[in-house]
């Protein structure tokens, strides 16, 4: 049975987020998102720099393995829109490598993807929240400018390729996620003697208590764990999140 072209893309999702598997291989998993990306978005290259986590980026995978190919991924972990993207965390485009904005602001990339067939090139940064891991470039052989939605799905891509290759490492470090698990534990005991203290004090039900905490918190963009501290060691008065409920 065939398949339409947002269904394929669906299934990309999904194997990009389906990282709860023993045998994982990040490089493996970054040349699927390398791939797919050439085949959902319509470019005709695509590559991936990652972190080195010593202030440097190299480049990790490519929709191709071919020489000059590999040679311009390289080049793009020293100068392009792939390491302004990582710096500014956005998005970064160039319909023309030939303009001479473009020549001036890559002197040694611009150049270089020429040499190789490419005329326009972009980039969106492989980022979770505040930490940027990496960056996924976009290729052309024809300058293109790329429209909102192509950009926008190229970004979701490495959205999710981030939190994969993000888990994988949390994973790996089995002490570390075991303590992030004990102390998740750990602050959970404290919201339950929370509830415990709204819930006597004002006369509510343990779900209602839990609800006039959550809001309070979240109408104060608080963290529902600290909250829950201030009422269960008394430095918060029950009566104060009456005050403030609606």
């Amino acid at each position: 049975m065939s398949t339409t072209p947002d269904q394929r893309l669906a299934r990309t999702f999904v194997t990009l987020a389906d990282t709860l598997v023993a045998d994982f291989d990040v490089l493996d998993f970054l040349a699927l998102l390398a791939e797919r990306t050439v085949e959902h978005l319509s470019v005709d290259a695509a590559g991936v720099i990652l972190s080195d986590q010593r202030g440097g980026w190299r480049p990790a995978a490519g929709s191709s393995e071919r020489a000059d190919l590999v040679e311009l991924f390289a080049a793009q972990a020293r100068e392009g829109p792939c390491l302004d993207c990582v710096a500014s965390g956005k998005p970064v485009t160039c319909a023309d490598l030939r303009a001479d904005t473009a020549q001036a602001r890559w002197p040694g990339f611009s150049p270089a993807a020429l040499g190789s067939g490419f005329r326009a090139a972009s980039a969106v940064p492989m980022r979770l929240r505040e930490q940027t891991i990496g960056a996924l470039t976009l290729l052309n052989q024809e300058p293109i400018e790329l429209d909102a939605d192509t950009v926008a799905v190229g970004q979701a891509l490495a959205d999710v390729a981030t939190i994969g290759i993000l888990h994988q490492r949390a994973a790996a470090r089995g002490e570390l996620l075991a303590e992030q698990l004990e102390a998740t534990l750990q602050q959970r005991t404290v919201i339950e003697q929370a509830k415990g203290v709204l819930a006597e004090a004002l006369s509510l039900d343990m779900h209602d208590a839990f609800s006039r905490l959550r809001e309070y918190a979240h109408d104060r963009k608080r963290r529902l764990s600290d909250v829950a501290h201030e009422l269960a060691d008394g430095t918060l008065d029950p009566a104060d999140i009456t005050v403030e409920h609606h």
